[in-house]
């Protein structure tokens, strides 16, 4: 259904394109880098993983909002997206049991956005220019002004954003006769992937981004754990710190997305800043270890260097992206330590990677027959 009688509003990337559209969710300005979601459903766990924090969201579906949003469905408390970018926006929904529309649900959480716009064009120019700074506004119709607002938004590159979603303080989440411990270090933990642990009758203390080593060993774990979140793993100091001092523990480490690239790179490996990234329900992933491959759920703007992987002495390369050969896995030599790109904890329609979480639990049965 397309939109009637809204307020106009402008999207302006960094090379000086410009689109014309109607404004949705909360009118305003902001900016931020933009990228592009291929999945077809699942728009509110896009909107509201951490991972997506300092970006502006295009989805390539055309058509979105038709069902709706449901607050079980969240990653996180809120959206953490600077923007979003619709081509053909749904004010109705017809989901059994929805919240609200997504508009309202925009509207409530401070959102803008920008509709009835040529997606296809916009995403085609993002592939072949590759990932930049954009601004939306619904009160801004000046070029040169809303240029000058562009210029404020930072740069991805070397920007840390990881202590911008963490938790403030620790909490637990926990079934009942839980048989395991397992510290999180919330980089921007995904509300699915503590769900995934819980149901396998893990204990998560979740712990804020910053907190050292010292206090998550106190809690005397079975396990360790590194979230996805947002930024450049690079900018991480203090994270890479902790997985050094944790590699020198026996005890089992798992990192997803950024956890693994920070995981990475406390190995000696390195990250660079991608063309466009990651990021949809489709990518295939090969499982160098048992030869299968899987369908996967990715979103990352940051990559692991393949090449420092395969020339190191302590990482063995577990799992590649069949779209560009780029690393979606690896493990720690003579550790129980292993970590993927992609996220084993959505559903892309198949689950074919949650057996990562059983792995896991796998070594922690083992470490604690030791």
């Amino acid at each position: 259904m397309k939109i009637q009688e809204k307020k106009k509003a402008y999207l302006l990337l960094e090379d000086g394109q410009w689109f014309e559209g109607i404004s949705i969710g909360s009118e305003g300005t902001s900016g931020g880098e933009i990228c592009f979601n291929t999945g077809m459903t699942g728009y509110q766990e896009i909107y509201t993983d951490p991972s997506y924090f300092g970006q502006i969201v295009v989805n390539t579906n055309s058509h979105i909002g038709n069902y709706g949003t449901l607050d079980a469905d969240q990653e996180s408390d809120s959206p953490k997206i600077k923007g979003l970018v619709i081509n053909d926006f749904s004010e109705m929904h017809s989901r059994f049991g929805a919240d609200s529309s997504l508009d309202d649900y925009l509207k409530k959480h401070k959102i803008v956005g920008i509709a009835d716009l040529d997606t296809r064009k916009l995403v085609k120019s993002i592939r072949s220019q590759g990932a930049m700074n954009a601004i939306i506004s619904s009160e801004i119709s000046e070029v040169e002004k809303l240029k000058n607002e562009l210029g404020l938004v930072p740069n991805m590159d070397h920007l840390e954003l990881a202590t911008k979603v963490t938790t403030k303080k620790p909490y637990v989440l926990a079934t009942q006769n839980a048989k395991y411990k397992v510290a999180v270090l919330d980089i921007g933990v995904k509300k699915s992937i503590l769900t995934n642990f819980t149901s396998r009758g893990c204990e998560c203390k979740v712990f804020p981004a910053e907190t050292p080593f010292e206090e998550l060993k106190a809690y005397n774990p079975d396990g360790y754990f590194l979230s996805n979140g947002p930024g450049d793993p690079s900018e991480m100091g203090y994270a890479i710190e902790t997985v050094k001092q944790i590699m020198k523990e026996d005890t089992p480490l798992f990192g997803i997305c950024l956890g693994h690239q920070v995981i990475a790179l406390a190995n000696g490996a390195t990250t660079f800043k991608m063309h466009h990234g990651h990021r949809g329900l489709n990518h295939p992933v090969k499982n160098l270890v048992t030869g299968l491959s899987e369908v996967t759920s990715q979103n990352h703007g940051f990559a692991v260097d393949r090449d420092s992987v395969e020339q190191s002495e302590t990482l063995e390369l577990t799992h590649i992206n069949l779209n560009d050969n780029t690393v979606a896995g690896i493990r720690i030599k003579g550790k129980p330590a292993f970590s993927v790109q992609h996220h084993p904890e959505a559903s892309p329609g198949p689950h074919d990677s949650r057996y990562l979480f059983d792995d896991f639990i796998q070594l922690i049965n083992k470490h604690k027959k030791k």
